[in-house]
């Protein structure tokens, strides 16, 4: 992928978005090049409420490493969150983990033998997962939340988000047209 100037448009604007995580299939990443998947869990595979993987979770995973992919888990939530949910996944797994802030990522890249150019992110917030990953040179693929927070603050986040969003569709129409 080619170094952008960190522009803020560049840092919050998602490369691809799809409408669930199961819709981002071994194929799509690997036209893409990439190897390796950094994943949030809150609202990107599951709500906060669902401890554990459910069998569609299970098999979404088993398919990317059956298709050669990496995966570990970036999540902001506790460890004892991360913990369970990750229990029978088996992946390296990233607790508190500082989003945006790149240190999680960059470790997990390092355990899953990755570059960035060969990793992409895959979250439900612009403002944390397609930052983190754009600051390190990588893609963002972001899905709609879940079940989104209602608090005031999740709310202003997500109305900060939209502007971003707009830009995503706007870009996806040229190419349409293109």
């Amino acid at each position: 992928m080619k170094k952008h100037r960190h522009t803020l448009s560049y840092l919050l604007t998602p490369d691809y978005v799809f409408p669930t995580f199961r819709d981002v299939t071994p194929s799509f990443l690997s036209e893409l090049g990439i190897r390796g998947l950094v994943i949030d869990i809150d609202n990107t595979l599951a709500p906060y409420e669902v401890a554990e993987p459910d069998q569609n979770i299970l098999d979404w995973f088993a398919d990317l490493e059956a298709h050669g992919i990496k995966a570990a888990l970036i999540s902001n939530n506790h460890p004892p969150r991360v913990e369970l949910f990750n229990r029978t996944l088996g992946l390296p797994a990233y607790p508190d983990s500082g989003k945006p802030g790149g240190k999680a990522i960059l470790d997990a890249m390092r355990v899953m033998g990755v570059t960035p150019e060969e990793t992409a992110g895959l979250g439900d917030q612009l403002l944390t997962d397609t930052l983190a990953v754009h600051r390190l040179d990588m893609i963002s693929i972001i899905v709609p939340p879940i079940k989104d927070k209602t608090t005031l603050f999740f709310r202003f986040k997500r109305l900060l988000e939209k502007p971003f969003m707009r830009r995503y569709r706007k870009k996806q129409e040229k190419k349409a047209h293109a």
